[in-house]
């Protein structure tokens, strides 16, 4: 679910994930473990988004609903700009096969998810002998959500992608996958 920041009130707490800026000077904030904050700015008319976009949320397109609002509101594609933040790697999302299956089904366009190459198939599913035999694949979240930008027209020049991983760099962000902690890291973005 996406709600706007002015809906949102000081003390009530509200379970979304997502934040749109609909009114000036605001604090978007989210916090997320492995998932990713992605945040979004309209250059011309200084409006922001901030998403906590995981597994789940790529399956419900919450890129392609929020991008919806951003047009609402008369946004061209060429001035809006992305930020995708430090998140898990696919080097350590790790999941089972029928997940995966389910994902590209849901997430990615279904030419992808049914007509994959051997190359491609490797770079989805892994291609390491131990991921074979723990019958686990790696996904990528990152790219996922990027290609979703690029579906809906975002261009390629205003999608920046950090590299960070919270799940190695141990001692800069916390992991629920490393060591299912409760802790978080806080994101936010200003309009």
């Amino acid at each position: 679910m996406i709600v706007f920041g002015s809906h949102s009130q000081e003390e009530s707490k509200t379970d979304a994930d997502g934040l749109f800026g609909n009114k000036c000077n605001q604090n978007l904030w989210v916090y997320t473990a492995d998932c990713m904050p992605i945040f979004f700015a309209d250059k011309r008319t200084r409006n922001v988004a901030a998403l906590h976009c995981g597994r789940k949320g790529l399956e419900k397109k919450i890129i392609k609903n929020l991008v919806k609002i951003f047009d609402s509101i008369g946004t061209s594609r060429d001035d809006l700009i992305v930020a995708i933040g430090p998140s898990i790697s696919k080097e350590h999302y790790l999941i089972d096969k029928k997940t995966l299956k389910e994902f590209y089904r849901k997430a990615e366009n279904k030419k992808i998810a049914f007509n994959l190459t051997k190359t491609e198939e490797d770079l989805c599913f892994g291609d390491s002998k131990y991921l074979k035999a723990q019958n686990l694949n790696q996904l990528d979240l990152k790219s996922s959500a990027y290609r979703q930008l690029l579906n809906e027209n975002i261009p390629k020049t205003n999608i920046n992608i950090s590299n960070l991983c919270t799940y190695k760099l141990k001692n800069e962000f916390n992991s629920w996958r490393r060591n299912k902690t409760i802790l978080r890291q806080w994101n936010f973005i200003c309009s």
